[in-house]
């Protein structure tokens, strides 16, 4: 499974994909902003994307709507300290399957990628 983990620290990239290889994923690409994702995105083709919310350059909702213009069916975690729930409403809007507010444990977020994939009908064990 190809997963884009877009954050823009670089410890947060890192315990995702510490998360993700422990589940098994290890075709892991990692983006510094929602432009760069945008930009590697398209050549990647990922199976699941991890995302911040606030980000430079462009955040992770621009990204997400970007995204949905043309990708309607790739599974979206928002991974952000955003918590109000008019921000979680407007996440999932744009097109988000799936919220993890930070701070968060690895157990919580593999719990959490992998209900992603089941609702989304994804096999999270393709790894």
């Amino acid at each position: 499974m190809r997963v884009l983990v877009v954050d823009d620290s670089k410890t947060m990239r890192s315990i995702q994909r510490a998360v993700l290889e422990n589940l098994g994923h290890t075709e892991v690409l990692e983006a510094t902003d929602g432009q760069d994702a945008v930009n590697k995105a398209r050549a990647f083709r990922p199976d699941l994307i991890l995302v911040d919310w606030n980000m430079p350059v462009m955040d992770g909702l621009s990204f997400v709507k970007a995204w949905r213009a043309t990708n309607k069916n790739t599974p979206i975690i928002m991974v952000t300290r955003e918590s109000e729930k008019r921000r979680v409403v407007e996440a999932i809007a744009a097109g988000v399957n799936g919220y993890v507010v930070k701070p968060f444990t690895p157990d919580f977020l593999s719990q959490r990628i992998e209900e992603t994939l089941a609702r989304c009908g994804v096999g999270a064990s393709r790894g």
